[in-house]
């Protein structure tokens, strides 16, 4: 739903996100708090981008570099204005008048609503094309209770009146404010600042310009959503429901994109993971932020992903760490307690079990035994190990960094390997084996007859 040719006019999103959220008892600011991987404010304004902003400001408490990073991140090129006093969402969206002069259509939408949606915003929005001066959002709710009231009468919507300013009978009505609104830009300003605060709380409510546009006999549209939508979070609580509705989308598109989850609720997923077709993902995974998963690839129980690009038909599992720019190239595999970090599985390539690969690149077909560790760090630095295609790593070695074994190499179990190996050549470093014959009987001969005097004494 978006304006296009001759008649289109500029949408700027206002995101208020101001505000310590003290109730979720976090020296972080509230919108900065993540559900799948990204923070609260990114769900919002990723949405507004998707909504077809052509401008975004966003409204924030002053000297919150980190809320300002944040913004940089999820929508660089939007503007930041600080909101010094908190008298209410109206003087808020005032913060950011130097936004709203272009004349064009304005959406405001909330941090600490991350469940809202682009396609939402794009439907709130849609009713200004057809002369509404006002949009809000609503539901239908079966505990209305704590909702501003969106009061209607003949199908039109009148007012939209706070709880606490509500009387008995407007409480008993079931359309319930969800904050969001959309205004028409030529007249949002003037509607704005008209606002007051004769009200219980004292504040400057942004819903109260729903009333001044009936009285100026402009139309106000209601846009519908769904409750579940429209929640804001407050606190940890709210935060672990909206964690739970975001997986439960996540899920839905990763199963309908052509994967396969086995127990669906027990995957949780970044609202980046991309997983191909085919995919099958075994219970108890978490993919962090910055995993791809190609097709045909089989996830095994109890995998961790993060930064991690599988190509196509990898099996990783069970129990594996995967983390920090690994890649595994078509057909590799590794097996059971294996991590890997920073490091390069070639096509084919295989580390069945107890291994830890870091900063290493593992050539096609390479055999990595049991055991096997890359010896990457020296306490400052860290260094990388380089395994030719083909070359066999037998169980129990250590590969002391910066070393390179060649293709089709061998290195012996047990070792201990800090000098480079020549293609094809086998590579050993570890003690001579001594066998004594009857020593084993000879010893426990004495250690029961030294038993034996210690129990006449």
């Amino acid at each position: 739903m978006s304006l296009s040719g001759d008649n289109r006019r500029s949408l700027t999103t206002v995101v208020l996100a101001a505000g310590k959220g003290t109730r979720m008892r976090s020296a972080l600011p509230k919108v900065l708090h993540r559900l799948a991987g990204r923070s609260m404010l990114g769900h919002v304004l990723a949405a507004a981008q998707e909504a077809g902003a052509d401008h975004i400001a966003v409204v924030v408490e002053p000297g919150r570099a980190d809320v300002a990073a944040e913004i940089a991140r999820e929508a660089p090129g939007a503007r930041i204005f600080g909101q010094a006093e908190r008298l209410g969402p109206a003087p808020a969206v005032l913060c950011a008048r130097e936004a709203l002069g272009a004349g064009g259509d304005v959406v405001v939408a909330f941090g600490g609503t991350p469940l809202i949606t682009g396609a939402t915003l794009a439907r709130l929005r849609a009713p200004l094309r057809d002369g509404a001066m006002v949009a809000v959002l609503a539901f239908e709710s079966a505990d209305p209770s704590g909702y501003g009231r969106v009061l209607t009468e003949g199908g039109r919507v009148l007012a939209i009146r706070e709880e606490k300013d509500a009387s008995a009978a407007e409480r008993q009505v079931r359309l319930c404010n969800a904050g969001l609104m959309a205004l028409s830009g030529a007249h949002a300003l003037d509607l704005l600042t008209r606002i007051g605060n004769d009200n219980a709380a004292g504040e400057y409510y942004l819903p109260d310009a729903v009333a001044l546009a009936v009285a100026d006999g402009y139309a106000v549209a209601m846009v519908p959503v769904a409750e579940e939508e429209a929640h804001g979070v407050n606190d940890r609580v709210q935060l672990s429901l909206a964690e739970a509705v975001i997986q439960g989308r996540l899920r839905r598109a990763a199963l309908l994109g052509g994967a396969t989850l086995v127990a669906p609720d027990t995957v949780f997923l970044s609202y980046d993971t991309v997983l191909g077709q085919d995919v099958l993902v075994e219970p108890h995974v978490v993919f962090d932020t910055g995993v791809t998963v190609g097709d045909g690839c089989v996830v095994h129980a109890f995998a961790h992903l993060k930064d991690v690009r599988l190509e196509e038909a990898v099996s990783i599992g069970p129990f594996v760490r995967l983390r920090g720019g690994a890649v595994l190239e078509a057909g590799a595999a590794i097996g059971n307690f294996v991590e890997m970090k920073n490091a390069r599985l070639g096509p084919g390539a295989k580390a069945a079990h107890l291994t830890y690969l870091g900063d290493a690149e593992v050539g096609a077909k390479a055999n990595i035994g049991a055991g096997t560790i890359t010896c990457n760090y020296d306490g400052v630095n860290k260094h990388r190990t380089t395994i030719g295609a083909g070359a066999f790593i037998g169980s129990n070695s250590a590969l002391v960094a910066p070393v390179t074994v060649g293709a089709g190499a061998y290195v012996a179990s047990g070792s201990v390997i800090t000098d480079d190996v020549p293609e094809g050549a086998l590579a050993i470093a570890r003690g001579r084996q001594a066998v004594r014959t009857g020593w084993a009987e000879t010893k426990r001969a004495a250690l029961l007859a030294a038993k034996a005097e210690q129990k006449k004494d």
